[in-house]
């Protein structure tokens, strides 16, 4: 019997105590060992095993080849198991947290940050206080390679146009779990349009539906949190709002 003054943990990752491959589990990442270590620690959300087997890596590897063949195609995977259903929110933030500290070893090795991709800005629309929706798009534009300014929630609108004039994103997005938050986003396309950026304004989130954000300028309708990595990359190439909206809505 245990002792009743034995200490009980309070809190359990359930999915490193119980089984947790019911269902499709995580596809390999690399044919080179080292670097399939170090995509299983991150794929695992072992923030600390991440760390270990990158410097581990570091010894014998470029930090180039490290981020590129491990850590962004781990992350991607990480993505792809949420998207399915087999990941949900704990995991997908622990495996961001993996990669984020992988990544910055890479970086102080390289005496540089890693070169982005191009800046997104994200937030969660004023008075709404539900960012989950905005934490899986954070991760997966993240691991897809872009600088990712995160406003984080109840954000005024007038703080996401100064962000976008200032740091010139290539696309913005916004969640809102309430209807009554939304309403944000009509007035911060706006005032976008207003001040002459006339870029992508991805809405999402649990109040959002395509006939509200495709009934005013600039928005484009974010069904899942997954599409983000790809509706950036599309602006990125220049594609802009009206084509992406009628590539991805309708």
């Amino acid at each position: 019997m245990k002792d009743a003054m034995s200490p009980v943990p309070i809190f359990t990752r359930y999915d490193l105590t119980i089984d947790a491959r019911r269902g499709e589990a995580a596809r390999r990442i690399s044919e080179d060992p080292l670097l399939q270590r170090v995509a299983d620690c991150l794929v695992r959300g072992d923030e600390e095993g991440t760390a270990t087997m990158v410097a581990e890596a570091l010894r014998s590897r470029d930090p180039r080849e490290v981020i590129d063949q491990s850590l962004i195609p781990g992350m991607k995977e990480v993505g792809r198991l949420w998207e399915i259903g087999e990941y949900f929110l704990p995991q997908v933030i622990l495996s961001s947290d993996a990669m984020v500290a992988g990544i910055t070893l890479c970086e102080e090795r390289m005496g540089r940050a890693m070169e982005k991709k191009a800046k997104v800005v994200t937030h969660t629309a004023e008075g709404d206080i539900h960012d989950i929706g905005q934490a899986i798009v954070n991760a997966l534009l993240r691991a897809s390679g872009f600088d990712v300014v995160n406003l984080g929630a109840d954000v005024p609108v007038d703080e996401v146009v100064e962000a976008c004039r200032v740091h010139k994103p290539v696309m913005v997005t916004g969640t809102a779990l309430m209807t009554t938050t939304m309403t944000a986003f009509p007035k911060i396309a706006a005032r976008l349009k207003q001040a002459g950026l006339q870029i992508p304004f991805v809405c999402g989130g649990g109040a959002v539906s395509e006939d509200f954000v495709t009934g005013f300028e600039l928005g484009v309708w974010g069904k899942e949190a997954s599409q983000a990595p790809g509706m950036a990359e599309d602006a990125l190439n220049g594609l802009g709002w009206s084509e992406m909206r009628a590539k991805w809505n309708g």
